[in-house]
């Protein structure tokens, strides 16, 4: 009997484990950025690019501090929790349509690290603002 639950246990997280190993490498057809070559200035306004969906791509992001930046959410049917983000340091909550861009005016950031989640705090994002 107990060799017959461990067993079960056991397995589930091996499927559980592959599950979410795959989902981090790709999402379903779009070609994921691992770098952070994901900012760019476009009149005068920095914009961070971020895909949503089954977590952030890239997780982490590199910006230049003191210009105004604008975070790029782009989602493509995605309907797990990381369509619903937090960063709380700057008191932002959105959720984010299942497809679509999403755009967030967060001022202009000092030098330092603003980080975000999704709804449940499941998966993270950072950017890295440097001088």
């Amino acid at each position: 009997m107990n060799s017959t639950i461990i067993s079960i246990v056991v397995a589930v997280l091996i499927v559980f484990g592959a599950i979410l190993f795959s989902q981090r490498g790709s999402t379903s057809g779009v070609v994921v950025t691992t770098s952070a070559d994901n900012t760019s200035i476009v009149d005068g306004k920095q914009i961070v690019t971020v895909l949503a969906k089954g977590g952030y791509f890239p997780q982490k992001s590199v910006a230049k501090s003191g210009i105004p930046t604008v975070v790029r959410f782009t989602t493509n049917e995605s309907y797990d929790c990381s369509s619903s983000i937090r960063i709380p340091s700057l008191d932002i909550s959105r959720s984010l349509p299942q497809t679509g861009t999403t755009d967030i005016e967060i001022g202009t950031p000092a030098s330092g690290i603003v980080n975000g989640t999704c709804g449940m705090g499941m998966y993270s994002f950072e950017i890295n603002f440097i001088n």
